[in-house]
């Protein structure tokens, strides 16, 4: 079954990295984009040796399910923009257009590049069973595209058109399954791209990328089953999990915590059930949780790069204008959240005992830091300050959370911030009653 948590993951992966900082024509690091994922053509991966022309996921499910599988990756679309030329002809006279980088019309600056459509690709519904002895193979393709979109000034004038061509594809879906135990299964998906090139496109990686499959990944579903984990595996199936062969696609379990009736093959490395960081404010092209660092650098940006990114693509630009929207709020939210890594989680301590003492979070502290800490901490010796939190790193060892009490930005310690909080062990806090002078 398709769920919300399953589609967010889904479509995280398939944008990643389609437009960080955000990507524009003129910037040369930013040129080399769809990196995630690729499924180029097959006679331009045999020619060139590097790009895959397939990607296959191996996973293991157990009991006697039916599997469904879906494909689903991103076709790159190329975006030409033809500026019109009244005095040359009509519209139908080809001598009155000619191409152009970018134009600007209506206070909109429009410029040539590319786009991405969404593809996707359904199997039918197959019991493992037949496909022990009947592997399946669905072949798909989609037609070439080349629509206009005429572009108009503020007085309703004809003033140049965005072109948008998209190249025919073809690829094949390949599912076969092994049976390893009495209810156990060893399952073969493979995505193979057998797009016809021309000549010409077969000599350049830029042209063939255009026949390719971008940000390519599978979204298996089992009934009467159940997926096992290939990270953590039940120790019966070790050998088994270690043994599938997964080729630029990492399966792992998606939906609820616990769930085991749906995998994801990413062609980036996740663990068992992704999520999207609760306190992100919409799309920034990287399902890794930074959207702070990418939102700041966001609003680095002149106004003449906010222009040209805009230009580029029409989701950079509701990017562009919900990032500059947000509020102060919001931007607190991106800050310092904190998360345990799964399996590994310690305990954040209510209170502690330094010296026979009990400390406690809200109890007002003096610091003495011991010699030779941090100089940040010696300065702060003989200061009062309040505890925050009381956590536990992964070595077990214990570390105070404070924030000084006459830090005018102690409400940004309070959040988190970081030259606001210090760290400090037990020994180095002595307990001060609540009303006593600093």
């Amino acid at each position: 079954m398709k769920t919300d948590a399953i589609s967010a993951i889904a479509d995280a992966v398939l944008y990643e990295g389609y437009a960080l900082y955000p990507y524009r024509p003129s910037s040369v690091k930013n040129r080399q984009r769809w990196t995630f994922g690729g499924v180029f053509p097959r006679s331009f991966s045999l020619q060139s040796g590097s790009d895959p022309w397939a990607l296959q996921a191996e996973c293991l499910a157990q009991g006697e399910p039916t599997l469904s599988v879906r494909v689903r990756f991103l076709q790159l679309v190329a975006r030409e923009i033809l500026a019109f030329d009244p005095a040359a002809g009509d519209e139908a006279d080809d001598d009155a257009w000619r191409p152009v980088a970018a134009l600007q019309v209506g206070g909109r600056q429009f410029a040539a590049w590319e786009e991405a459509v969404e593809r996707e690709v359904e199997a039918p519904d197959l019991a493992l069973a037949a496909l022990t002895d009947s592997p399946q193979r669905v072949d798909f393709a989609f037609a070439e595209t080349r629509d206009h979109e005429l572009l108009r000034d503020d007085g309703g004038a004809l003033a140049g058109a965005v072109v948008r061509s998209g190249h025919a594809l073809a690829g094949a879906l390949e599912i076969s399954a092994a049976r390893t135990a009495p209810q156990r299964w060893r399952l073969t998906i493979r995505v193979e791209n057998h797009t016809r090139l021309k000549e010409a496109e077969g000599e350049r990686r830029a042209l063939a990328q255009r026949g390719a499959f971008a940000s390519t990944h599978l979204i298996l579903n089992v009934a009467g089953g159940e997926f096992l984990s290939l990270a953590d595996p039940p120790e019966a199936a070790a050998a088994e999990a270690a043994a599938c062969v997964n080729e630029g696609l990492w399966p792992v379990l998606v939906g609820a915590e616990g769930a085991r009736d749906a995998i994801l093959a990413s062609p980036i490395i996740l663990y068992d059930y992704p999520q999207i960081a609760p306190e992100s404010p919409g799309e920034l092209f990287d399902g890794t949780e930074i959207d702070e660092i990418l939102t700041l650098r966001i609003l680095t940006m002149t106004d003449a790069e906010k222009a040209e990114a805009a230009a580029a693509d029409p989701r950079v630009r509701a990017l562009l204008e919900r990032t500059e929207a947000l509020t102060a709020d919001q931007m607190a939210r991106m800050h310092g959240a904190l998360r345990s890594p799964r399996g590994f989680a310690k305990p954040i301590l209510a209170s502690l005992a330094p010296g026979g003492a009990r400390l406690a979070v809200g109890d007002r502290v003096r610091l003495n830091p011991r010699a030779g800490g941090d100089i940040m901490d010696i300065v702060l010796a003989g200061k009062i300050a309040i505890v925050e939190a009381i956590e536990r790193d992964f070595e077990d060892r214990t570390h105070v959370a404070v924030v000084i009490e006459d830090d005018p930005g102690r409400d940004m310690g309070l959040d988190r911030f970081p030259g606001h909080r210090f760290f400090f062990s037990a020994e180095e806090l002595t307990p001060v009653e609540r009303g006593a002078a600093p």
